[in-house]
């Protein structure tokens, strides 16, 4: 196996013949539709040629709608319904772009092919990684003496060593250090849970605009955690098993109770918008509710989508002390979303959508499968009664509860999120988190529980790993407008 780098959201995108619902299946386009492959390529090209002096390249960390102003987009709504050929509301892409070696951050406008506005960036923080340079900084180390020394040191074979970059996190000082990253290290040779076996006490500095090592450090030598009974694939288990269950199939026979037009979902006595963001990934807008009473929609949400996960560790030894992550800001929970398994990551009865994304060069490319979107049945109960007060009779109603599921998968390095958007019919709307995936763990000198004499910011799991101790940290946006936002 040769040596490689792993970028922070790594994923392989499979074609499927299941039912996938085509991007440009739409008799128009509704002003907070995602930007579509032909839009990416027109951004790509105002931006480049709007800058034609630049001495380095252009690159694209962010491209994705420039949201429209929300009572232009409410007054046309309104007007659409009985003016169809009412204008929307202006077309733009917000686009963060680092040119020259300073972050721009620019609208276009889609309608006139221009830069309506052009701002730099002077402030802390820096825009998301792209998915190029994590992975040009990582192979660095493999031709960095120092660091293949610091192997040999440890009898490694460096064709088994998978990198990845750490974002350094913010910790009030008042220089800007540039846009730095930090490689950290693991040893695969005998797993691919290679998070269970990092390379420990080892700092790499990287410069992304130089892509050049600025710093390495080799503290000290730390075991590397044992591979034995850390493989994951199922493949790779071992007996004893528990139960084999049997299979449950869900069967529709009149098919979904739900309608896709474009963008648009309709399900039961719900409506809304669907669209996909590479920085915060789905995004449900317009999110209305049929009165069959007053027989007209009644707006619950405007938006929602997910602005950050923040993911800080509490180790304050040097190799960690920094991992602070900010995993939708800096590496982008939709940039990170992952092709869905049917039949594992979605039942037999979902749907599926695609979605696109922007190149460092500002191209699109196609991400398969992110969205699933399928009616479910878990055998709960809304609201049921059984009246025993009126005798002989013995009257019982009973409704299941069936919801709409719209999910996608973000993938953040070890952690997967499971993102789920569950619409009820008794007219609520759950939004949940489920979160697994594969726990990092810091190497350690101890083997058992009773040796250890001092603070490790953590807990040892097994011979020389500890769990180090950490939160996940969910915020969502929701513009809720009840019966309308006055």
């Amino acid at each position: 196996m040769a040596h490689s780098s792993k970028i922070f959201c790594c994923f392989s995108f499979l074609f499927s013949t299941l039912s996938i619902i085509p991007l440009s299946h739409q008799l128009e386009q509704h002003p907070l539709d995602s930007l579509t492959p032909i839009e990416f390529i027109r951004v790509q090209a105002i931006v480049n040629q709007s800058h034609p002096t630049t001495t380095n390249d252009i690159t694209f960390q962010y491209i994705g709608l420039n949201e429209p102003d929300k009572q232009a987009l409410i007054s046309w709504l309104q007007n659409h319904r009985t003016t169809p050929i009412t204008a929307p509301p202006p077309r733009q892409a917000f686009v963060i772009a680092r040119i020259n070696h300073q972050t721009h951050e620019l609208v276009v406008d889609l309608l006139y092919d221009n830069i309506v506005s052009d701002h730099i960036h002077h402030g802390f923080g820096y825009p998301l990684l792209t998915f190029e340079e994590q992975n040009g900084a990582s192979q660095l180390v493999f031709n960095h003496a120092p660091f293949l020394a610091a192997l040999n040191k440890r009898g490694l074979k460096v064709e088994e060593v998978i990198c990845e970059t750490f974002a350094i996190g913010w910790f009030g000082e008042t220089k800007q250090n540039g846009r730095v990253v930090k490689v950290m290290c693991y040893y695969l040779d005998g797993t691919v849970n290679l998070y269970m076996r990092p390379i420990e006490a080892i700092t790499v500095t990287v410069d992304l605009e130089a892509m050049k090592i600025t710093h390495f450090r080799d503290r000290l030598v730390v075991p590397v955690p044992k591979a034995a009974g850390t493989d994951y694939r199922e493949s790779e288990q071992k007996e004893p098993f528990g139960p084999e269950l049997k299979g449950i199939t869900v069967v529709q026979p009149d098919g979904p109770s739900f309608i896709i037009d474009g963008s648009r979902v309709r399900w039961a006595n719900w409506d809304f918008h669907l669209s996909f963001d590479a920085r915060v990934g789905p995004v449900v807008s317009l999110a209305s509710i049929y009165d069959t009473e007053k027989q007209e929609f009644r707006r619950v949400m405007y938006r929602g989508f997910v602005s950050e996960l923040f993911v800080p560790y509490m180790d304050l030894t040097e190799e960690w002390y920094y991992r602070t992550f900010f995993d939708a800001g800096e590496y982008g929970y939709g940039l990170c979303a992952v092709p869905l398994e049917p039949l594992r990551d979605c039942p037999a009865n979902a749907v599926y959508m695609g979605a696109y994304v922007a190149a460092q060069n500002g191209m699109p490319i196609e991400m398969p499968n992110v969205f699933c979107i399928f009616e479910r049945n878990a055998g709960d109960v809304m609201w049921r009664h059984t009246e025993t007060m009126i005798p002989p009779d013995l009257i019982t109603e009973v409704r299941p509860d069936m919801s709409l599921v719209v999910r996608m998968v973000s993938t953040v390095g070890n952690y997967d999120y499971i993102n789920d958007w569950e619409f009820k019919q008794i007219g609520s709307i759950k939004v949940t988190v489920g979160l697994t995936g594969l726990l990092e763990v810091r190497g350690s000198k101890y083997t058992h529980k009773d040796q250890i004499d001092e603070e490790v910011y953590g807990t040892l799991l097994a011979e020389n790993t500890l769990g180090a101790y950490h939160d996940h940290f969910i915020t969502y946006h929701l513009d809720l407008d009840v019966d309308g936002c006055e």
